[in-house]
């Protein structure tokens, strides 16, 4: 059962939340699995998987606080600098290490 709140225009869902929040989540969790399966070989695929990740985690947490786009762009910045150094860090370790 969902319920309607006309003064905000939004959805609640029987565990209380909304459904933009909801399905930003599914959305965040489907996007991880298939990022994460991928691997970041590189600082490139590394910064991109993280942008697109982060921008999926800053769209679940702004639709939160009714700032669905500043979140994303926060989350993709970030994501997007994290994503390099993670992808940077595995090259480096591929190729100081080929056996692993």
């Amino acid at each position: 059962m969902s319920t309607i709140n006309k003064s905000t225009n939004s959805v609640s869902t029987r565990s209380g939340l909304s459904s933009s929040v909801t399905r930003g989540l599914a959305v965040l969790a489907i996007g991880g699995v298939v990022l994460t399966s991928t691997g970041c070989n590189n600082a490139g695929e590394g910064a991109l998987s993280g942008a697109a990740l982060g921008a999926l985690g800053g769209l679940a947490i702004g639709s939160v606080t009714g700032s669905a786009g500043k979140g994303a762009a926060i989350g993709a910045v970030a994501g997007g600098i994290g994503g390099a150094v993670i992808g940077d860090q595995n090259q480096r370790n591929a190729r100081n290490n080929p056996n692993r």
